[in-house]
């Protein structure tokens, strides 16, 4: 099947080395190297270096992305080489020389200048190795990359092997889909950060416990004492998709120094009327939100340029939008620090594994039938285990990011295991957040909000709970665009609209006759279906390539500013 090459307007020129910005903005330090651009490349079928390296590969793009020059993916459980030499730049002290990469599906082993550094597996983390004694005044970096789909084990997402692609799944990605970058760092430097934050203060952690200063933009220190500095602004600004404010500071401790910052926010469940709301910063907040895919169409899984997430937010956000649900995916830090910046909650979702039954997990429940137990499903221990350390890489690699507000553990009970035993493991992991822990349905006890999600159930099944009601999906209607339009021959959405005209028509009757009424039931959040089209889906309010929004910002402007109202007059 032939199908259409849509580029966004970012990946129509590409940077001799793209991505070329700091990937990790909280734990920014001034001597880094970016890798990216082109590798030499060889795949086949067996686990030694190749003789060869035929082919030319565009890091950070995955070989099945149009970007990566491969534009083809390779049989599950191939070798895939990554090989590329490099200096280290000249004005670099004596220290140590890290070596990070962002992501690479699914598991990696690294060597430099044939010395074996180190393995990885899990491919939505990043991951990083001290290569300091490896090095030599030219050097060779080689990565081998695996990846299998036929095994469910790792986290996978909605990931399919090519011959099942279509509706809801989509192209698969395999190898290095984030950048690769060096950073220099002293003998003795912050290999940890850690932030926690009340309306008043933050509490910065660093490990090893290291002692220093920490110095606001403002110019106000507080010193780092074994590890710990309690820092107590002068002025006071809660952050907020409103007014997202930040608290951008330096830190210096011995030889290291780095940039980083903090928001001010809380989060926490108050009932009001009788009625329990999720609040922020104290008071009720209505989370008005879209899901969102993080896919593009000519770099899957990585967009062509790290603006491109921003591109998408403020389109968001000028439609009157203030979260975005981040669907089984987890993205680079570029992501979420232009959440933090611009002011976006996201509701992060983890990654699913495990086998998937569309009867089981989507049909029968999406015409009622919602009530399952859990403890004794998916018990494959391995399995199991890969599920939770997913989760533990996820939420200890993005918490320190203001803009992640709620957690989502299970998806419409695919991999759903012992959801009560998981809650906890995922509350010690952190405090701070809501937790859903089974979006959609399968409901079991512990869990912060009631979670449901409506496609074709009747919306009188959004009832008043004893916990914040959350629509966390519903919508998904599908408008197609001539000329923006990736299967020309299968189409997936859960409702039709012929034109734009009709999708706003429609959208107006569902916020104003469903979502806007259910706020009195105890409605605290609602997430539409989606963002953008991905590949076969076009319930997108932008095309897979961005060029078009079908949604008319006056329109969608209006819903929000009657949301707000009426969460308002019931407060």
């Amino acid at each position: 099947m032939d199908f259409a090459k849509l580029t966004t307007q970012r990946g129509k020129d590409m940077p001799e080395i793209p991505w070329n910005v700091h990937p990790m903005p909280q734990l920014r330090r001034e001597r880094y190297q970016i890798l990216n651009g082109a590798w030499d490349f060889a795949a086949w079928e067996k686990t030694q270096v190749p003789p060869a390296f035929p082919q030319k590969i565009t890091v950070p793009f995955p070989p099945e992305a149009r970007l990566s020059g491969i534009d083809g993916h390779f049989p599950e459980g191939y070798s895939l080489f990554y090989r590329r030499n490099f200096t280290l730049p000249a004005n670099w002290p004596k220290g140590r020389v890290l070596l990070h990469i962002g992501a690479a599906d699914q598991y990696a082993e690294i060597y430099v200048n044939q010395q074996h550094i180190g393995d990885h597996l899990g491919g939505y983390e990043s991951f990083c190795f001290d290569i300091t004694q490896a090095l030599q005044p030219e050097n060779t970096l080689l990565i081998r990359c695996t990846d299998d789909l036929n095994d469910r084990t790792q986290p996978y997402g909605k990931q399919v092997l090519p011959k099942k692609r279509g509706g809801m799944w989509y192209t698969p990605v395999s190898g290095i889909w984030q950048s690769v970058w060096l950073e220099w760092v002293p003998e003795n430097y912050v290999n940890r950060l850690d932030i926690s934050v009340t309306q008043t203060q933050a509490t910065v952690t660093v490990t090893p416990a290291l002692s220093g200063t920490v110095t606001l933009d403002s110019g106000e220190e507080f010193p780092l004492v074994d590890g710990v500095a309690e820092i107590r602004p002068e002025q006071i600004h809660l952050w907020s998709p409103e007014a997202p404010y930040l608290y951008r500071f330096t830190l210096t401790a011995g030889e290291d120094s780095f940039r980083s910052y903090f928001a001010l926010r809380t989060l926490e469940v108050k009932e009001f009327s009788g009625i329990p709301r999720l609040c922020l910063n104290g008071k009720p907040y209505f989370f008005h939100g879209l899901l969102d895919q993080g896919y593009w169409p000519e770099g899957l899984f990585t967009p062509p340029a790290p603006e491109s997430f921003a591109d998408d937010i403020l389109a968001m956000k000028r439609l009157g939008f203030n979260t975005l649900r981040k669907h089984i995916k987890v993205e680079p830090e570029q992501f979420y620090y232009d959440c933090d910046r611009l002011g976006m909650i996201v509701f992060q979702d983890m990654v699913n594994n495990g086998d998937y039954s569309f009867f089981r997990d989507t049909a029968l429940p999406t015409v009622g039938m919602q009530k399952r137990k859990d403890k004794n499903l998916h018990k494959h221990e391995a399995t199991r285990q890969a599920f939770l350390a997913g989760m533990a890489s996820t939420v200890n690699q993005l918490k320190n990011h203001p803009c992640i507000c709620y957690w989502t553990i299970f998806n419409e009970g695919w991999g759903q295991f012992d959801s009560d035993s998981v809650y906890p493991i995922l509350r010690a992991l952190d405090s701070s957040r809501f937790i859903d822990t089974t979006s959609g349905w399968f409901r079991r006890e512990k869990t912060d909000v009631d979670s449901r999600h409506i496609y074709f159930t009747p919306w009188s099944s959004l009832k008043p709970s004893d916990k914040p009601l959350v629509l966390s999906e519903f919508g998904g209607y599908a408008c197609s665009m001539a000329g923006h339009i990736f299967n020309k021959e299968k189409a997936y959405g859960y409702r039709t609209c012929t034109d734009p005209e009709k999708l706003n028509r429609d959208l107006e009757r569902l916020y104003y006759e469903k979502v806007i009424p259910a706020i009195s039931r105890g409605l605290c959040a609602a997430i539409y279906t989606q963002v953008s089209d991905v590949e076969d889906e076009i319930n997108g309010l932008l095309t897979y390539d961005r060029r078009v929004c079908k949604a008319d910002e006056a329109t969608m402007a209006a819903i929000a500013k009657a949301i707000e109202e009426a969460y308002r007059k019931l407060l």
